[in-house]
């Protein structure tokens, strides 16, 4: 059962959307997990920008890095800068890969602006774990 662990500072947006996005694309053999650095409150735009392609975010919760899950894990997928720089050390037989995507909570503007920062996002996770399945 491969397992997939979608890691971020504060394991608010990015992370949790990738988790959402995961457990729907790919396969139930997946064991799918997301965590932070820091964790913080589950962003309620990233469950807007979710909930509008049809998924469900809003029961997940930010959780810190659980180091056994970290350590089991066949793909760690950072998305932010501080994740890939400060994430516990891995197995060897544990795939890093890093996204580089920028943090839409920190978008600025009226509603529509930071909503678009959050769809774009929200878009770009779903063709990366698109390509994962």
């Amino acid at each position: 059962m491969p397992k997939i662990y979608f890691l971020c500072t504060g394991n608010t947006c990015r992370s949790q959307m990738a988790e959402g996005v995961a457990r729907h694309l790919l396969d139930a053999s997946w064991t799918v997990q997301s965590a932070g650095l820091t964790p913080q409150r589950l962003n309620p735009n990233a469950v807007r920008a979710m909930a509008e392609v049809g998924l469900d975010i809003s029961a997940q919760r930010a959780k810190p890095i659980d180091p056994t899950f970290l350590a089991s894990a066949d793909l760690v997928v950072t998305l932010c800068g501080d994740a890939r720089d400060q994430c516990p050390t891995t197995p060897p037989h544990v795939t890093r890969v890093h996204w580089p995507l920028p943090d839409p909570a920190l978008s600025t503007g009226d509603d529509a602006t930071v909503m678009a920062v959050f769809r774009q996002v929200r878009d770009e996770i779903s063709r990366r774990v698109a390509a994962l399945a």
